[in-house]
């Protein structure tokens, strides 16, 4: 419920139940003053438009009013939040200046002295954390935590490499760097990890559990990504924020922090949050994790996609709410077509073979693979009732992946895909993978990486000796296909 300090009125008691493990209260969308059908209404919309939302959930006066989560993703499914992290991160920056343990105009080369090497040149001089917050650090080029997750040696030494081509405090420049040294800053005052700092100031009193958040070479955390949590727990950060610090009764940011970490400075951004119309503030990650808070009305949204963009989804999302958010809803017939509809828009994906395979393609063969820039030397596939296992052999060693051949099966997989996967290295990762046969000769495989965006198809052909098999990704910030591996039987069991 919405803490005694709120500026809105406490909403009447709701005929809730708490959600699954996550804390967070559940009533109709009537009850919560949300009508229903502008959200079935976007639902549709975006099915429409052909976007791939996995999940949303739609939070007023102190309960989830509606929650969605497309197969296989649900509820207790834990997400890559890509730049979600930053608005996390900005949080502990907010903390460290209500304690009085540093401050806006504090000098980043000043926290780094072993770093930095004399001359300093005037801008990087120049340069202060609140630079950093807003993105307006001086710097030229973006860096992608996608680069940085290849680079073994340390970051922070990147950091200082990069020109500080522009004076700080001018042009606004978006890149993870900045919020990568946020979170060096933070472990530089606190002799802490970003995480552990937070975990028990944000995470634990957000009834947030089994976060994790990735580690860099100096021991930092990223900062700017590499945290996994769920929906509900953005819903929760957006709420916070949407409720000025307070999270059940207990003050967590100051309100001072939270108005000046989601108003813009220009270019729609805040300290790590972005700003949008209706008076909203959003934290979004590639690949469209988003939580959108909407403080006149005592709402927020939390969704996850496999997206290219943010601006794909925020026109349905503006052509809805705030407009959803009606004092009494639209009733309780409105509330059930929801439901029925929800419920159609969660089964499982149906996987069916077009064809049946020749006989010689679904034994146990081993393929030796032609050169190729992926290092990739042997292949394996082993049929058997329902399933298909395949080894993927390269310098590093085997790596296996089991799919159902007409069904799905979850499990895990090593199996390397780092740049189909915006850098990041799945090992181990849950998969949840199928396949059918499209035609005698050829086998349709999707591995859906189920705590990502990413889902890959792979596509294997078979001839009389050969197999050539292809892989692709639904999203990515670089390579969408590896090139395609060619292999010659060697073994026919």
């Amino acid at each position: 419920m919405p803490a005694p300090s709120s500026p809105y009125p406490a909403s009447p008691p709701l005929a809730s139940s708490a959600g699954p493990g996550d804390g967070l209260e559940r009533a109709s969308s009537s009850r919560c003053g949300v009508d229903a059908g502008h959200v079935q209404a976007f639902l549709e919309d975006v099915a429409a438009a052909g976007l791939n939302l996995h999940s949303l959930m739609v939070y007023r006066n102190g309960a989830v009013a509606a929650e969605w989560f497309r197969w296989p993703y649900g509820p207790r499914r834990p997400r890559v939040m890509h730049s979600v992290a930053k608005s996390f991160t900005a949080c502990a920056i907010g903390m460290l200046v209500d304690e009085g343990r540093l401050s806006l105009s504090d000098r980043v080369v000043d926290y780094f002295p072993e770093q930095v090497t004399a001359p300093v040149d005037a801008n990087l001089a120049a340069m202060t954390v609140e630079h950093l917050l807003t993105m307006r650090c001086g710097h030229g080029e973006e860096t992608s935590g996608s680069i940085w997750r290849g680079i073994s040696t340390s970051w922070t030494a990147e950091f200082f490499k990069i020109p500080v081509v522009h004076r700080p405090g001018g042009a606004f420049l978006y890149t993870s760097a900045a919020s990568y040294m946020l979170s060096a800053i933070v472990t530089k005052v606190t002799g802490e990890t970003l995480h552990a700092f937070l975990k028990p100031r944000l995470f634990q009193p957000l009834g947030i559990a089994n976060e994790t958040w990735d580690v860099g070479p100096d021991g930092v955390n990223p900062g700017g990504n590499g945290l996994t949590c769920t929906t509900a727990d953005l819903l929760k950060l957006t709420i916070l924020h949407v409720q000025k610090g307070v999270w059940q009764g207990r003050r967590l940011l100051s309100e001072e922090w939270v108005a000046r970490a989601t108003r813009s400075y220009g270019d729609d951004y805040g300290y790590q949050w972005w700003t949008g119309e209706h008076g909203t503030f959003y934290a979004v990650g590639q690949f469209v994790q988003m939580g959108i808070g909407f403080p006149g009305q005592d709402a927020a949204i939390a969704v996850t996609a496999a997206m290219d963009t943010s601006k794909l989804l925020l026109p349905h999302v503006y052509r809805h709410f705030p407009a959803a958010f009606v004092e009494g809803g639209a009733g309780p017939e409105v509330d059930a077509r929801l439901a029925e509809a929800i419920a159609a828009m969660s089964r499982p994906e149906p996987i069916v073979s077009l064809a049946e395979p020749r006989p010689e393609c679904a034994d146990r063969q081993v393929y030796s693979v032609c050169d190729n820039p992926l290092g990739v030397t042997r292949l394996e596939l082993d049929f058997a009732v329902g399933r298909c296992a395949l080894v993927v052999t390269d310098a590093a060693g085997p790596h296996a992946i089991e799919v159902g051949v007409d069904r799905w099966i979850e499990g895990e997989t090593g199996i390397p895909g780092a740049d189909l996967h915006h850098g990041y290295r799945l090992d181990p990762a849950r998969v949840v993978a199928g396949a059918r046969w499209l035609d005698p000769d050829t086998l349709e495989m999707n591995w859906i990486f189920a705590e990502t965006a990413f889902r890959d198809a792979v596509i294997c052909h078979f001839t009389p000796g050969r197999l050539s098999l292809q892989r692709s990704v639904n999203v990515n910030t670089g390579a969408m296909a590896h090139p395609p591996l060619t292999g010659h039987l060697v073994r026919d069991e």
